[in-house]
């Protein structure tokens, strides 16, 4: 639906090319275009709808839950991790790319609906007792901050949320692995059929703890990095929103640490112990996690190469949506 919805915009976009006398496809001339008021504006959404359902954002997220619960681990690692990120790849690119006044024009609307996107995904994600689905859940609730970071417009946010899409890659492919590690030993993705792996198998309890946490963003990790930046430059526009979003972070916590506590601690029964002992991560299952959790951690304390990496992409949406940076206020002095 969101795909055919953004073919009835394409073909606008050239047919407004044609008008102008260069009928063209080219990102590059059609940006040099300026497409504003009503039509602009109709043009963008329709772009921006086919971006929210892919990212996806509440209240068109459903999909992903039930994407994730029926495809194997490896499948949904493609999916979340990385398929998704056209969905805020495109708001990006072309929404503000192509669309200025008209972006500016949906900015708040679009923080809205990101901290709703938030606060649901990180409460989905608590009421979740299959894991797929509560990885999926953690997902909907990162792609709410990416947008908010997005659509706050500042240098500082969109430079977050382009590299939090970067570490949400790593995090979440890292924690849909180690899901799909447990799948295969015990069978099920319930998270009641588990409880005190950890006593048999506590490579893979530590996998699945780092892994929890560079989700919540624990200092240290990536993430963390990417979701400071994303807050502090949110804040500068908007703090009412900020604080809001905050909430959904501090309710990540509660879905990572309840995973962990249901699933790896308390008393083992005879069919886990059966299942995992002796049957801890083998060789190639340490290779292929140790390396995303080893990003994780070396972005986390050096995240300086991928920021001047991902900071000229925000520097550029900010350019072609026409905002600056506000000025730093200074209590008791005059700007």
């Amino acid at each position: 639906a969101g795909g055919l919805v953004m073919l009835a915009s394409v073909i606008g976009l050239y047919a407004v090319s044609a008008d102008a006398g260069h009928p063209t496809y080219l990102l590059s001339e059609l940006a040099s275009m300026e497409i504003g008021g009503n039509l602009g504006r109709w043009l963008m959404l329709g772009f921006l709808f086919a971006f929210i359902v892919k990212a996806p954002m509440v209240p068109v997220h459903t999909w992903l839950p039930d994407a994730a619960e029926n495809s194997t681990p490896g499948t949904a690692t493609l999916l979340v991790g990385i398929l998704d990120k056209i969905g805020t790849f495109g708001m990006i690119k072309f929404c503000l790319g192509l669309f200025g006044e008209a972006s500016h024009w949906v900015a708040n609307f679009m923080m809205i609906l990101a901290v709703i996107s938030v606060i649901w995904g990180a409460l989905a994600a608590i009421a979740s007792t299959n894991m797929m689905r509560l990885v999926a859940y953690t997902s909907v609730s990162h792609f709410g901050l990416i947008v908010l970071g997005i659509y706050a417009f500042t240098t500082p946010s969109l430079t977050g949320s382009v590299f939090y899409m970067l570490n949400h890659g790593f995090s979440t492919a890292a924690l849909f692995l180690v899901v799909g590690f447990l799948i295969n030993r015990r069978g099920t993705a319930d998270i009641a059929a588990f409880g005190g792996v950890q006593k048999v198998a506590p490579v893979v309890a530590g996998v699945l703890m780092v892994s929890g946490l560079a989700s919540l963003s624990l200092p240290g990790m990536s993430s963390f990095v990417s979701e400071f930046m994303v807050l502090a430059g949110s804040w500068a526009n908007n703090p009412y929103m900020t604080l809001a979003a905050i909430l959904g972070m501090v309710l990540s916590a509660v879905y990572i640490l309840k995973l962990y506590q249901r699933s790896m601690t308390g008393p083992i029964r005879d069919e886990v112990a059966e299942a995992f002992e002796g049957n801890d991560l083998n060789w190639l299952e340490k290779l292929v996690v140790v390396p995303i959790i080893g990003f994780l951690l070396f972005f986390g304390f050096v995240p300086n190469p991928a920021i001047k990496l991902v900071e000229p992409t925000a520097v550029a949406a900010m350019q072609s949506v026409g905002v600056s940076d506000p000025e730093p206020q200074v209590e008791g002095v005059q700007p």
